[in-house]
């Protein structure tokens, strides 16, 4: 007996639910890459493919994504390259129709952004700067912000609960409580005056590059946290080229956002939490049967392994000085 929320989610249902919204679909169908929703490339007779997106049962409210919603078209309405879903003549951006949560969007062209080039990080810095300064002005009413309880500890336990190998608990238990408690401190000094509407998942994966810009998409993971968590994804290599992109990515940002050096500090912290929380999403999936399809290689003995190995690196890490604006 199926169980899973997707189950009843056809290509029949796909188009029914365009076609509900007032579009007359010419029956092409794509399904994107995506596993925490369902997202397709629709056909659309005598005009341009629309991108849909069925939400995730049981996971926002609401209240939650249309607060996205309202996010996105205010980051629009400033002039900012993000892709903000299309309002229906009622003025909906949200829809429901056999049981989803459905948006419908314009379709939008690009490739990843090169995060090694100084000239496109300049680019990131100055797109994300505006981005925060719009999500300065107010804040989030319903969206979560961000906190290393849930981040953290509560993805911890289900993990060792559920799926860290019996031989590897003693030290994923051990590990993790040496994070748990370097995250701690450096936590406890951020403050709300330090944090602001987000992103929340800035990755190359959600940026779209084109004519020289950087167009965002996927809001659905918007939140409340500091600058900081917006900008440390783009950083990679050792410690001096990462300093270098940082310090483009920062000049771009601060030509429309101060930026507090202070947030430096809280970049490890960051990525522990992430690093957690990431393994975490793959096993609380795991019931999704995209989920195992796609990505192969998790919960296996090798996998835990060298998560742990991923983690007493990240510790040591912790303990290294914070990286400096060059």
């Amino acid at each position: 007996m199926s169980n899973h929320p997707y189950d009843t989610l056809g290509p029949d249902t796909v188009i029914d639910a365009v076609e509900a919204a007032g579009y007359l679909s010419d029956a092409r169908l794509l399904a994107l890459n995506s596993y925490e929703n369902r997202v397709y490339q629709v056909g659309i007779e005598d005009g341009e493919p629309l991108i849909a997106k069925f939400y995730r049962p049981g996971r926002w409210t609401d209240e939650q994504i249309l607060e996205e919603h309202a996010f996105a078209a205010e980051l629009a309405d400033a002039e900012i390259p993000v892709v903000a879903p299309l309002a229906g003549a009622d003025g909906r951006t949200l829809f429901e129709h056999a049981g989803f949560r459905v948006a419908l969007f314009p379709r939008r062209g690009g490739y990843p952004p090169e995060l090694d080039d100084p000239d496109a990080l300049l680019v990131l810095g100055r797109t994300l700067g505006r981005i925060h300064r719009v999500g300065a002005a107010r804040p989030f009413e319903h969206r979560p912000a961000m906190d290393p309880k849930e981040m953290l500890d509560d993805n911890r336990a289900f993990l060792l609960e559920h799926f860290i190998p019996r031989d590897l608990r003693p030290a994923y238990e051990s590990i993790t409580a040496d994070l748990a408690d370097r995250v701690a401190p450096l936590w406890a000094e951020i403050t709300p005056a330090d944090c602001q509407r987000l992103h929340g998942d800035c990755h190359g994966g959600n940026i779209l590059w084109r004519d020289d810009n950087a167009h965002f998409v996927d809001l659905d993971d918007c939140m409340t946290g500091p600058a900081i968590q917006d900008l440390w994804m783009f950083l990679s290599g050792g410690r001096l080229q990462r300093e270098a992109f940082l310090s483009e990515l920062i000049a771009g940002y601060e030509e429309f956002m101060d930026f507090d050096p202070r947030q430096l500090r809280w970049i490890e912290t960051l990525r522990t939490l992430r690093l957690i929380r990431y393994a975490a999403w793959l096993a609380r999936r795991w019931d999704d049967p995209a989920f195992p399809h796609s990505f192969p290689w998790f919960n296996t003995d090798r996998y835990w392994a060298d998560h742990v190995l991923e983690l007493r690196e990240q510790l040591a890490a912790m303990d290294e000085a914070p990286l400096r604006l060059l």
